[in-house]
Order: C-alpha cells, then sequence, then structure tokens
C-alpha cells in the first residue's frame, strides 16, 4: 500500500513539474502578485516593513488556490481517477497523495520563495525563519483542506470558480494565525501561540481531511 501511495504522489509530482507546469506557475503567480502589491500602496518602507508578512501569506494563499482545481479534475476528466480508485489506496489515502504532490509541487516552492520577497518588504532578518516555519506548517494545511474542496467540485460546472469559494472560508483561520507568528516575530511578541495553533491546524487537517475528501471522491464517482 505504501508503494502505491508513494507512486501517485510521484506521479503528480511529474505531472506538475514537466514543462513548467503547476509548481512555476505558482511561484511566479506569487511572486507577481507580492511584487505589484507596493503599487497600490506606496512604496514607504516603514508601512511595507508593517504588512509585508501579510502580504506575503495573502499571496501565498492564492498562489495556492491557483492550481487546486487541479488535484483530481485532470484525472477525473481522462478517466483515470477511475483507475486510481480502484487500485489498492483507500479514498482517504488516494486524497491524501494528491493532496501532498500538490503541496510538494505548489506549497514548498512558496515556502522557500517568501523570505526572499520578504527581504523585498524590509522584513527584519529574525522574522525569515519564523515566516517560512509559519508557511511550513500553514501551506500543507491549505492543500489538504484544498483538496476537500477539489473533490466536492468534481463534475460541477465552473468547478475552477466553485473551488476557491469552498476553500477559502476554511483558510481564514491559517492565514490570521500564519501572519501572526511573523508580526510576533518583527515586534517580540509571543510565538509560541500562534506557531501552535498552525501546528494543531495542520495535525487536524491531515486527520480529518483525507477522510472528507475520500468521501466527496466516492460520491463524484458514484461509488
Amino acid at each position: 500500500m505504501m508503494r502505491a501511495f508513494l507512486a501517485i504522489v510521484g506521479r503528480d509530482l511529474r505531472l506538475a513539474l514537466a514543462g513548467g507546469g503547476d509548481a512555476a506557475i505558482a511561484v511566479a503567480f506569487f511572486l507577481v502578485v507580492a511584487i505589484i502589491f507596493p503599487f497600490g500602496i506606496g512604496s514607504e518602507q516603514a508601512l511595507l516593513a508593517r504588512i509585508g508578512a501579510g502580504v506575503v501569506w495573502v499571496a501565498a494563499l492564492l498562489a495556492a488556490l491557483l492550481s487546486l482545481e487541479r488535484v483530481f479534475a485532470a484525472d477525473f476528466e481522462d478517466g483515470s481517477l477511475d483507475l486510481l480508485a480502484l487500485g489498492p489506496l483507500p479514498p482517504a489515502l488516494l486524497a491524501l497523495a494528491k493532496a501532498l504532490a500538490h503541496w510538494l509541487a505548489t506549497g514548498l516552492p512558496l515556502v522557500v520563495a517568501a523570505p526572499f520577497v520578504a527581504i523585498l518588504y524590509g522584513l527584519p532578518p529574525a522574522a525569515l525563519p519564523v515566516l517560512a516555519l509559519a508557511l511550513l506548517f500553514g501551506t500543507p494545511t491549505l492543500s489538504l483542506l484544498g483538496a476537500i474542496g477539489a473533490a466536492l467540485a468534481l463534475g460541477a460546472r465552473r468547478g475552477g470558480v466553485l473551488v476557491p469559494l469552498l476553500v477559502l472560508p476554511l483558510c481564514v483561520p491559517v492565514l490570521i494565525f500564519g501572519a501572526a507568528a511573523a508580526e510576533a516575530a518583527i515586534t517580540g511578541g509571543a510565538l509560541r501561540l500562534p506557531l501552535s495553533l498552525l501546528a494543531a491546524f495542520l495535525l487536524t487537517a491531515a486527520a480529518l481531511a483525507p477522510w472528507a475528501a475520500g468521501a466527496a471522491l466516492r460520491q463524484a464517482l458514484g461509488e
């Protein structure tokens, strides 16, 4: 079963990375959003440093949402999802494998790119490791929650619009405490609470989201 799990993760990673796919698009979108934001609010360095952590988190969230529809949709459209559902993995583990591949292809590159964007906003060096750690906790949660929305939207018209509408409300707590962790690192506040909550969100999502996404997959496939 573990071999089948890793095979699905590897397959989805290869498809996402082939020809500069979802990974490159997500990082490019993240960088574009972060870079153009100062054009709307001005170039005052103190203001940019104050909002930098929030901008990074919002840009990361939007970039992660960009490719969520494709977590299951491509395989659903060409019939591959039916074949995967007949394999040895139960739907919950299949959904977990898909979410893990999505995070490795999109979320992890965002974690790596975020400190460089934060430097452009003038965040102090002490805040960069905290920002990266918060994103390391938060982005997998986004992928897990996104798997639920992607599974619920399978077969629906305008699924690309429906998935963000389903996922965004669930992601708000992650966004709030992720930005709060970076803000605490900047101001010298307590880091334990926001980071602990992000870790708790991740553990809860890892425990519950695959089952919810798996149930939605069974319904979409008519099992």
